[in-house]
């Protein structure tokens, strides 16, 4: 590449760009921020990293709790690089570029009568985000999401195109939908959809216990099973969720839905922050006023897969086997209990069936996700620390792995014990990145074995507080 060129690229970065995940948990500046259009472009923004020896991550939707987006070398968002590629109805396939929205992705679908099978909670992460982290829903006869994937292609750090499937650079594929942004840039990717469906929402109040001793025939019963838990009550709102033909029907209030389940939420988890004691009377209040009543709704299949997931919050969740779920409950409600420790609701429980993705929690096991959460009203920071170490320890107590966009503490020596296809996953990031490009801090700790703590400024309690290395990222007290 031509000198000129190489300038000419730098230039198309900006520069004082701000990276800032949606919990606003993790945050860093790179060196250079790029937005391409173009495949040529992309592949150009590889050649000048190789030749200054930068290393690239790619930004998705920001939906990652954790530091895996962060870097202060050169970062590449692909919300420009988000076409659709081909709609083949005979199939029911999409193609698309890896920017895409998946929100954007479900219109798109509903407009032309088809859906996925099963989304998660959320859906602003883009196309390649949705595989980067190994994204799921709920339901036992379903995977994650990256399942429904039939093909995609990624270029490699040399600039190398690989067109992946089950049939043709198949270990390169089962790398890539577990991907952690190592493995490449992820450039499109073929979906399998399904005609267009509805889905009929009932939910139903009981105490956890009736929950978990019935869970077998619970998580059978219904094709999307799931079920949230509140912590300090005892209780749990149980969603039934099935296909259906019935009309739409929509029960939503902005004033219960916003003014008292959003706003009135957050001042009162801000109001606790000073007074710990509180947050039992508040979760309880908060299950009595708006989850302690049965409820119906019907909507087109991706409106009642999303959920929301209010305002900023810290995260972490383990996938275990699902014959422990039981147990696992149990253990934390009776911790909360006996330490005296205060926690927010909801605590998510999810199920999902095993795969052959390399690096994902479901490897050859079916399993059960939960998903626990501390707020953080008005962005205010919400001590946790002991809650995070006794359900991580006791997770990894009955064989846990976590969820890849979520916080954890792991390094590359416990994640090579857990992941039996660890060592292949690796060495096919060390065969198509021979020069470490997609790496980061995240990468290197979990993959690699190679993690320096180089936060830079650290904000912890209102302090700032320099670290011995230059930073790359700056880190959330407590995270």
């Amino acid at each position: 590449m031509e000198d000129s060129r190489v300038e000419d690229i730098l230039a198309s970065g900006q520069r004082d760009y701000k990276f800032t995940n949606w919990s606003t948990t993790f945050s860093c500046s790179p060196e250079l921020y790029f937005e391409p259009k173009t495949t040529e472009e992309i592949r150009e923004i590889l050649q000048v990293a190789s030749i200054l020896r930068k290393r690239v991550r790619v930004n998705g939707g920001g939906y990652s709790p954790s530091d895996i987006a962060c870097t202060s070398e050169f970062m590449v968002c692909l919300k420009n690089y988000s076409a659709v590629l081909e709609i083949n109805h005979d199939k029911k396939q999409v193609t698309v570029q890896a920017g895409l929205l998946v929100k954007d992705l479900n219109q798109l679908l509903d407009r032309h009568g088809l859906a996925l099978p099963n989304l998660s909670s959320v859906s602003g992460m883009s196309c390649a985000g949705t595989l980067g982290t190994c994204t799921h829903g709920t339901g036992i006869d379903y995977g994650l999401i990256a399942n429904f994937v039939v093909s995609l292609e990624l270029i490699t750090a040399k600039g190398e195109i690989l067109h992946c499937s089950r049939s043709s650079n198949k270990d390169i594929f089962l790398a890539a939908l577990c991907h952690l942004g190592s493995v490449g840039i992820i450039l499109s990717v073929t979906w399998q959809c399904e005609p267009a469906f509805k889905l009929h929402q009932q939910c139903e109040a009981m105490t956890l216990e009736k929950v978990l001793d019935s869970l077998e025939t619970w998580k059978s019963s219904d094709e999307y099973f799931k079920f949230h838990w509140y912590p300090h009550t005892g209780q749990a709102k149980v969603y039934h969720v099935n296909r259906t033909s019935k009309p739409v029907t929509d029960s939503s209030s902005w004033f219960w839905d916003k003014v008292i389940g959003y706003w009135s939420l957050e001042f009162l988890y801000w109001l606790s922050s000073f007074v710990p004691q509180l947050v039992p009377y508040v979760n309880w209040g908060f299950f009595k006023l708006l989850h302690s009543q049965p409820s119906s709704r019907v909507d087109q299949s991706f409106k009642v897969f999303n959920f929301d997931c209010l305002f900023k919050q810290y995260v972490t969740e383990w996938a275990i086997p699902q014959d422990k779920t039981a147990f696992v409950l149990r253990k934390l409600q009776s911790w909360i209990k006996e330490s005296g420790y205060h926690v927010h609701f909801p605590v998510e429980v999810r199920f999902v069936k095993k795969d052959d993705i390399f690096m994902s929690p479901c490897y050859e096991q079916d399993v059960c996700f939960i998903n626990i959460i501390a707020f953080r009203p008005y962005n205010k920071f919400i001590p946790h620390e002991p809650y995070w170490k006794y359900y991580e320890e006791l997770c990894m107590s009955v064989g846990g792995k976590p969820h890849w966009a979520k916080a954890h503490d792991l390094t590359a020596t416990d994640i090579a014990k857990m992941f039996p296809k660890f060592q292949e996953f690796r060495e096919i990031c060390q065969k198509l990145d021979p020069l470490s490009l997609f790496r980061n801090e995240y990468v290197d700790k979990v993959i690699f074995g190679s993690a320096s703590v180089s936060n830079g400024g650290i904000n912890i309690g209102g302090k700032e507080q320099s670290d011995q290395q230059s930073g790359s990222h700056t880190m959330d007290p407590g995270q």
